[in-house]
């Protein structure tokens, strides 16, 4: 009987991701599901086991230093063997590029290259093994940058140069690498970051119908997975001819003053947040703004050691908080945890591990 294949993916709990691990589990793969928040994995995993599949969870952003040995370590201890990597987790913040704060744009190139790629060389002696794949979720922006989406096409852009190259570095190892190109999906995507929607909702398509293509590509291996071609050829069009292009584009927000102002230098370290913080939050850093959580009031929450539970750190930031008051502080919780700054230790509880800096 052969060895049950497996596939790893990142960005798990929502989207693409949870559409692929579902339907990888479908077909006989045992998953390895990554994603930040640990409640949707729960959920992925018990939905999965109870249909008769095999599948492995870890909670944690894969920003974090230790993210690369733990999904790796959580595919070897569980299932013996790696098969597919997938690497889907994502982010956006919104805003014209030259607007956005450096850890904004650090953040990007940390999810959606940096991480990857650490990843990626930590898998590398069981995919090598396996003759395994690995995937890269790209997006159209990589090719036609759109306004105010910051640094976002730059760093898709990034991960399309990189899947070729690893592509072109791995062949001799019998790894493939596939770069996909996933269209507009059906996804919390924009929602989630803040991102401005550059077509109508209409356009997308159902998030299945993207890992669905993707899953069929394990068997043949592309080197590109177009998931909705004529997107992909609306967006060719874009490339060839870029004034029109241009032209089409809608005028950026008004983010930056009409004359810019001479460059200061920068304030010293102390007295600003700590940036490691700022980059963890990155991802629900537009969620604190819409609901006027300060940053240095989740900065202050950081003392390590100390037990935070949900219901009494909402209290003392909001008074009397309500749903959306208490689900933001939820989430930023959760996110700290999987960049290392709480450990869950109950339900709606957490443990200091370090302050920021």
């Amino acid at each position: 009987m052969a060895e049950q294949r497996v596939l790893a993916v990142t960005g798990a709990s929502s989207g693409i991701g949870r559409a692929l691990a579902r339907q990888a589990a479908r077909a006989g793969f045992a998953v390895v599901a990554i994603a930040r928040r640990a409640e949707r994995l729960a959920q992925l995993e018990a939905d999965i086991v109870a249909a008769g599949g095999a599948c492995a969870i870890l909670a944690m952003d894969v920003r974090d230093a230790r993210a690369p040995a733990a999904i790796v370590a959580a595919a070897l201890r569980r299932f013996g063997r790696l098969d597919v990597l997938v690497h889907n987790a994502g982010m956006g913040a919104p805003g014209t590029l030259l607007a956005q704060t450096d850890a904004a744009i650090e953040a990007q190139w940390q999810t959606h290259v940096a991480a990857p790629i650490r990843i990626t060389r930590e898998a590398l002696p069981a995919l090598r093994a396996a003759r395994g794949q690995i995937f890269l979720v790209g997006s159209g922006l990589a090719r036609v940058p759109a306004p105010g989406y910051g640094a976002y096409c730059a760093a898709k852009a990034a991960v399309r140069a990189a899947a070729t190259q690893l592509r072109r570095e791995l062949r001799a190892d019998g790894i493939a690498v596939t770069y996909v190109d996933p269209g507009i999906a059906d996804t919390e995507f924009a929602e989630a970051s803040g991102t401005p929607r550059i077509s109508p909702a209409s356009f997308a398509v159902p998030a299945e119908r993207v890992a669905s293509r993707i899953l069929r590509a394990v068997a043949s291996r592309p080197a590109r997975v177009n998931a909705v071609p004529w997107q992909t050829a609306a967006v060719t069009l874009g490339e060839w001819f870029p004034r029109l292009a241009d032209l089409a584009m809608p005028a950026p927000p008004a983010t930056l003053p009409a004359t810019a102002p001479a460059p200061s230098a920068p304030e010293p370290a102390a007295r600003t947040p700590a940036n490691d913080l700022e980059l963890a939050l990155a991802p629900v850093a537009r969620r604190m703004e819409r609901v006027n959580l300060p940053l240095a009031f989740v900065a202050a929450l950081l003392q390590p050691e100390t037990e935070l539970q949900l219901s009494e750190v909402a209290m003392r930031w909001a008074g009397m908080p309500n749903k959306n008051e208490r689900a933001a502080m939820a989430e930023v919780l959760e996110t700290l945890a999987g960049a290392g700054f709480l450990a869950r230790t109950g339900e709606e509880r957490w443990r200091v591990l370090r302050a920021p800096g």
